[in-house]
């Protein structure tokens, strides 16, 4: 775990910026202290009036939650709004429809290339797209409670199949458009989706990304684990493009077809599937420590309140605003602050298909500045690496527009922190550091930016309806100020239901740990004054720029390699991603340790999991450090992957089979003097 808060001035605080907290949603820390005690005390009132906001096509009967986290009196279960039938996508779009908003700008598709075919899409718009897109898939034979795997770039096409699964009630499992062909094929067959959405391919920065390709390699993988994709829908993002040349797929008749020729013969209006307020949304694919992902399944109604609720309170929507989310929909982020969270607002919102360092090192700002954007929500990765730019390309681009900066993903430190506020925001804007996980589907812990001063690292409070508790290592509660592993005792509206498929694994995931508590998997300390600070993962997965990485996913694709016989992945500090992936890699007997083998083990583990995975440093490890039980002794590989690690106290290191191995792996150390 990489406590990056260690000896951070837990006093220095940033006072609400009066100009915000005129108009706020929630105006004062008594107000904010009020609501949230609502949240907690009343919940059928505090969340069934919000919930009534809604279209609901048979009125819920109890808004809960009802649920058990305590595996000794049964199963794991919770569920919200009980007895009721609604449609997300209807009150997506249908909804805001009705209320007048069909000419209002939904989406600003912002290209790849400054000089390509950007686009504006409004309320209207999306909804003939998704209902265009919904028929199709109907007329395919997608029904209620189907899979459909999305492995797309982000085009206004990826949110509309999404909208256009919720509006026929099929479950979407979007796939990280960065993923390999064998964790694609992976997530197929987990899903069994006998319908494949993706493109040809995508321009990313100057490098085209096969899309179609992988696909195509993954339905040839997949078949090969016995089950067949029936339909492989095409969008035709470059095949009409200058980079039309440079796209490179197989064509497989009677099974792909394009995507405008899947659409264009349906009508723009599609009949709703209402579905009950615990059917299944989506599944999504988050890392776990065993090596094989899991894939977390949301349901409708919680999920809906809970994107909706952080939406307006956490970035104190309001309906001037224009919102800019930079995250993929390939991850957690996208689902909730792109596709679902601002449009259930009614948000204007930008759809960005590039990466912020092309073709300048300011393109995010070049991109608030054109369409005017007042809130922008980006990864602390991203700031940190924009910083090394300097000030000049930020502060060449007018961002006056700009009243609120968010952050997410990992926690945000807090020389990025003030860099953030000052250069980008000016020194006027507030920033909400937001926390929260796949699992949990919407905001854990963020500041209420009308309501709450920060100080720069921490993630402040709880939000509204989430009952947090630090606990010892023997799973008591601690009070006032402490450090431990963080929990929740009470599921919020917008948590997971299970594990798709794998019910025990859902319960013995997050929720063996410690009876009676749902277990993030983070560490996290309370100061003098309350403020929540994240200090890290405390089990076996690694947050690399956001995206969480189970050790033992790459560890698996290092032993995959047929010159390595054992492999030991931790996390270690990284000046721009927040952690890197640090391996210690044994190879087989016989096998010379040269370090030309180390850019062959890197590329393996781009191919079998994805370039977003690639490791940060290869250590070559004659000997790991075992206990005399065979267990690896990860505490001491963490310590001697810091850059520190000749000073750092190792701790006890008796029970090591054999202690020696520790100072090999000094000696051998990449930093070591040669």
């Amino acid at each position: 775990m990489a406590d990056f808060n260690q000896d951070v001035d837990q006093s220095e605080m940033f006072k609400v910026p009066e100009a915000l907290r005129a108009n706020a949603h929630v105006k004062s820390m008594e107000e904010y202290l009020a609501m949230y005690k609502s949240s907690i005390e009343d919940p059928e009132t505090f969340w069934g009036d919000m919930a009534r906001q809604f279209h609901w096509e048979t009125p819920f009967t109890k808004v809960g939650p009802t649920y058990n986290f305590d595996r000794a009196k049964g199963p794991i279960h919770m569920s919200w709004f009980d007895g009721g039938k609604t449609n997300i996508a209807y009150n997506c779009l249908d909804r805001n429809i009705e209320k007048g908003l069909g000419d209002r700008t939904a989406i600003h598709y912002e290209c790849n290339d400054m000089d390509d075919q950007h686009a504006s899409f409004t309320y209207t718009q999306v909804f003939e797209l998704v209902c265009k897109f919904a028929n199709a898939l109907k007329a395919e034979g997608v029904v209620k409670g189907d899979r459909v795997s999305i492995y797309l770039p982000m085009t206004v096409e990826l949110p509309a199949a999404m909208l256009a699964c919720a509006r026929i009630g099929a479950v979407h499992s979007v796939v990280f458009g960065g993923f390999s062909a064998d964790a694609l094929a992976g997530r197929i067959v987990y899903a069994q989706s006998k319908v494949v959405i993706t493109a040809d391919g995508v321009m990313r920065a100057t490098k085209p990304v096969q899309l179609k390709s992988i696909t195509d390699k993954a339905c040839e993988l997949a078949e090969a684990q016995g089950f067949k994709v029936e339909r492989v829908v095409c969008v035709g993002r470059l095949k009409c493009t200058p980079y039309a040349d440079q796209v490179k797929h197989d064509w497989v008749e009677g099974r792909d077809v394009w995507c405008s020729d899947f659409i264009s013969s349906q009508p723009a209006t599609c009949a709703v599937e209402w579905v009950g307020s615990e059917d299944p949304l989506f599944m999504l694919y988050t890392s776990g420590s065993t090596g094989r992902p899991k894939g977390v399944l949301h349901t409708t109604a919680g999920y809906m309140l809970g994107t909706f609720a952080t939406m307006k309170y956490v970035f104190d929507y309001q309906m001037e605003d224009t919102f800019f989310c930079t995250a993929d929909c390939g991850w957690i982020t996208g689902h909730s602050y792109i596709t679902y969270g601002p449009m259930l607002n009614g948000a204007t919102q930008v759809l960005f298909e590039g990466v912020p360092t092309h073709p300048e090192v300011d393109r995010f700002w070049k991109i608030c500045a054109k369409y005017k954007v007042t809130t922008f929500y980006t990864a602390p990765t991203a700031i940190r690496a924009l910083m090394k730019s300097g000030e000049e390309p930020v502060t060449r681009n007018d961002l006056s527009s700009l009243r609120l900066l968010g952050s997410v993903g990992e926690p945000i430190n807090p020389e990025a922190w003030k860099w953030y506020h000052r250069v980008v925001g000016g020194g006027r804007c507030a920033i909400t550091d937001t926390y929260w996980q796949t699992e949990t589907g919407s905001h854990l812990l963020a500041p209420l930016v009308g309501a709450v001063d920060c100080k720069p690292g921490s993630a402040c409070f709880p939000f509204f309806g989430v009952e947090v508790a630090i606990l010892d290592d023997k799973g008591v509660e601690l009070e006032g100020e402490c450090s431990g592993n963080f929990v929740l005792k009470r599921p919020p509206p917008s948590m997971m239901l299970s594990l798709y498929g794998d019910h025990q694994r859902f319960e013995e995931a997050y929720f063996s740990q410690f009876n009676g508590y749902y277990f993030t998997g983070d560490g996290c300390k309370r100061d003098k004054d309350g403020y929540y600070w994240l200090t890290g993962r405390m089990d076996d997965v690694i947050n690399v720029s956001g995206h969480r990485i189970g050790t033992a996913e790459v560890e698996s694709a290092l032993v995959a390699f047929s010159k390595v016989a054992e492999a030991a992945v931790v996390g270690f500090p990284h000046d721009i991603k927040g952690e890197g992936i640090y391996c210690y890699v044994t190879l087989k007997e016989g096998v010379e340790y040269d370090d030309a083998l180390k850019p062959k083990l890197k590329a393996q583990v781009r191919e079998m999991i994805g370039a977003f995975a690639t490791p940060d440093e290869i250590h070559w490890a004659p000997g790991l450090p075992k206990t005399r039980s065979g267990k690896i002794m990860r505490r001491v590989l963490r310590k001697i992957a810091l850059p520190d690690y000749l000073t750092q106290d190792l701790g006890d290191t008796s029970t090591l089979a054999d202690p020696s191995v520790v100072d090999v792996l000094k000696a051998n150390h990449p930093r070591a003097a040669k």
